[in-house]
């Protein structure tokens, strides 16, 4: 299907039809991963698709732990040497 790049404020976009978004279970709102595939001169749009914890693992423990991780891992990484 072909559709036009338009204007959204400073940026552009090209719109998305209901069934298409409808079909990959996205609403407005939802997060996408947009890249280039330069090979192929092609956009990429690809739903995210967020992680599945297995039961009483707690979503915002792991993220603090990610965050801790992210924040001291050279520190992390020092002390695994030792």
């Amino acid at each position: 299907m072909h559709r036009k790049v338009c204007s959204i404020g400073n940026s552009r976009g090209v719109s998305i039809p209901a069934d298409v978004l409808s079909k990959l279970d996205l609403a407005v709102g939802s997060e996408v991963d947009v890249r280039i595939d330069e090979a192929e001169s092609k956009i990429i749009i690809e739903p995210v698709r967020k992680k599945k914890y297995p039961k009483g693992v707690d979503r915002e423990f792991v993220s603090q732990v990610n965050d801790f991780i992210a924040r001291y891992e050279p520190a992390l990484k020092e002390l695994a040497k030792k």
